[in-house]
Order: C-alpha cells, then structure tokens, then sequence
C-alpha cells in the first residue's frame, strides 16, 4: 500500500538538480509500466507514490518553490492521486494531434468519462470515480484531461492477486473500442499497489 508523501520524501532543489537525468529516466520506464490504452486516442495513466514524488519534485522545480508552506501546497495537490490500498488511480488523457480534430471529439465525447471502469473477471465493473477536485466536462466538451479513481472490494482485490482477469474499458457510442485486457508487466506493477 502507498503511503503520502511528506517533506522528508522530497530532495532539496539542488540535490534533485543533480540527479535530475536519472532520476527521469527511472521515472519513464515505470510510468511504461503503468499506462493502459483504450484505442488509439484514450489512455489511463495509473498514478503510484513514485509519479506523485516526480510531479512534486518537477512543480518545485519550476516554481522555485522551496519554503515549507510551498512545499506542503504541493504535497496537498498531489498526495490524493496516490492509491490507498483499495484503489486504483490514474489520470485519464484524451489525446488527438490535429487541433480542430480535437475539439470536434472532446464535443463528441461528452461524458465518456462517466464510462471508463475496471473488471475483473467474475464481478461486475467498477466505474470511475472522476474529478474528485473539480468538474471537467462542459454543456459543450469533455476535458482531454481527467482524474479517476477506481474502487475495489477486498474480494476483487484478492482475485487480483490470484490472477484473475482484468480489463479496462470505456462505454460511450462516439468511441467504441474493445476493452484492452491488463497483462504483463503493467498487471503486475498495478497488482502490487495492493500490498
């Protein structure tokens, strides 16, 4: 289970100055390992207590934040994107390159992310819960950016861990794609948010 980050979690700005570059990249390779895509245009960014510490690290970095009341808003922002033990976090990106492609499908997508959702096989979907912090979807649009938070009960959890099935899935008419099943790498990584 991750814990919340505090002050002693962080690296002052001239010791993460230095180590910046590795930092980084040890950073990249695990986030590889906790994305999933749903299509083309749609991926889940699973966050963890590593993604949370490099996202502080970089704010205080490009604010030149270094005073404690500073340091701690940070820390308020991004410690709820840390699971808990019974869930899975994760920032929800919904990309298209072309601009005016974009909008036309963030209007097209309204509320797809009231259908995002996790099932394990043998129990029903678990649906997200999104924009805890603030709505981010309008009359007009949805966001390209949300936040969503999937809850499990500890007897999905334990099918988990005894290798169940596990997909992830969107239902909205304006993108149907096929859920993408959780394997690999990327199952065990988010698995192991639970111990």
């Amino acid at each position: 289970m991750s814990k919340n980050l505090t002050r002693d979690d962080l690296l002052s700005l001239e010791n993460y100055a230095e180590q910046r570059d590795q930092i980084r990249a040890d950073i990249m390779a695990h986030k590889k390992i906790r994305q999933v895509p749903i299509g083309a245009n749609l991926t889940l960014y699973f966050e963890d207590e590593k993604t949370m510490r490099y996202q502080v690290q970089e704010m205080l970095r490009i604010e030149r934040i270094f005073e404690a009341a500073g340091i701690q808003e940070e820390l308020d922002a991004y410690n709820p994107m840390i699971p808990d033990g019974s869930n899975w976090k994760a920032t929800v990106m919904i990309e298209y390159p072309d601009e005016t492609e974009r909008r036309r499908r963030l209007a097209e997508l309204r509320g797809i992310e009231d259908t995002l959702h996790i099932q394990v096989d043998g129990f029903d979907p678990v649906y997200a819960i999104c924009n805890e912090d603030l709505e981010r979807t309008t009359d007009e649009k949805t966001s390209s950016v949300h936040f969503a938070r999937f809850e499990f009960t500890p007897e999905m959890i334990q099918a988990m861990k005894n290798g169940a099935a596990i997909k992830a899935g969107v239902r909205h008419d304006a993108y149907p794609h096929a859920p993408s099943v959780i394997t690999g790498k990327v199952r065990e990584s988010l698995v192991g948010d639970f111990d």
